[in-house]
């Protein structure tokens, strides 16, 4: 249909934005990304975008009224409403009015969400979540994020925090600091940093486990290491995983039996351990799950990778703003 209108998704990282031109069905007919540019607290950004995307619509020679609109998610602590950031510490931006200025330079119509909300939404549309309606989605990256979805509507709350499973308290005396200011939050323990950071909390008193030996060679560990030497029965990093795997199982749990998800999806850079995290995560949600919530949920493994952003992009469009 060539009145069809295309829809555009903008996924904001601390590193590169990725971009991408999508059509009604959320099948990606372009995508590109620029880096993010920081500088004077992230003041250029939005024009950085809108640059972006008329220099794309020019290559691709296309009209600008081909499209709905943008549909970008953002980290950081977001005002739904009216795509106010109160702030976003990767960014640089602090009561910065994104919807607004990126409508100004665009032209457009503009939807901000948060960046694990439409990674969430992405996965539920066009990803793992198959078109699941009641969907729980955890982002294991250099944080935790989250994304909660009941009846194909991401949940907010009452001022945009909802869904922010990586605070969960996990360890409630004694934890490690969390950039959110507290402690012992999810966060500290299963993100790729939490799992390097236990890791190496007790290595020394390991030197027979691969994973010493992998420090000493490449002076640093990453969470990929954990769990291939784990694949190896290797002692110590079992152990790791075992930890690690308790308190994600535990918080899971804790979430599926408030919420009933018939999917749980895990993303992020730490789900491509695969089967190696699964296997051990499973087994303890299956301890903390009511036994119906257990039969009623499914857990997989995002499939869309670093696509997931900028497809929930094109669904808030296609759901918020056509009308």
């Amino acid at each position: 249909m060539k009145d069809e209108k295309w829809f555009i998704g903008v996924d904001l990282g601390g590193t590169t934005i990725k971009l991408a031109f999508l059509n009604y069905y959320g099948e990606i007919q372009h995508k590109w990304e620029i880096p993010t540019d920081k500088s004077e607290e992230g003041r250029h950004i939005t024009m950085h975008i809108a640059r972006a995307i008329d220099d794309k619509i020019d290559e691709i020679d296309v009209k600008k009224d081909q499209f709905a609109g943008i549909g970008m998610g953002a980290p950081g602590f977001i005002e739904m409403e009216t795509g106010f950031i109160y702030h976003a510490v990767n960014i640089g931006w602090r009561n910065f009015p994104l919807k607004d200025k990126l409508e100004l330079e665009t032209g457009l119509p503009v939807i901000i969400d948060n960046d694990a909300n439409i990674a969430a939404l992405g996965e539920m549309w066009r990803g793992a979540g198959d078109g699941a309606k009641d969907l729980l989605c955890v982002t294991l990256g250099t944080g935790v994020g989250g994304g909660i979805i009941t009846n194909s509507t991401i949940i907010h709350g009452t001022n945009g925090m909802a869904g922010e499973i990586g605070h969960i308290t996990s360890i409630p005396d004694g934890g490690a600091p969390c950039n959110c200011g507290k402690t012992g939050c999810l966060e500290t323990v299963a993100s790729a940093t939490g799992i390097v950071r236990i890791a190496m909390e007790d290595l020394e008193s390991h030197k027979d486990s691969k994973l010493y030996d992998t420090y000493q060679d490449n002076h640093e560990l990453t969470s990929r290491d954990v769990f291939e030497a784990s694949e190896k029965k290797d002692a110590y990093a079992m152990s790791v995983v075992q930890n690690v795997t308790f308190h994600l199982g535990l918080a899971i749990a804790n979430l599926a039996n408030s919420l009933n998800p018939s999917k749980i999806v895990i993303g992020g850079g730490v789900s491509k351990a695969g089967e190696s995290l699964l296997t051990p995560l499973r087994e303890q949600f299956e301890k903390y799950a009511l036994p119906r919530v257990k039969e009623g949920s499914d857990f997989a493994i995002a499939t869309l990778g670093n696509d997931a952003g900028v497809i929930g992009g094109a669904w808030l469009v296609k759901t918020k703003l056509i009308k």
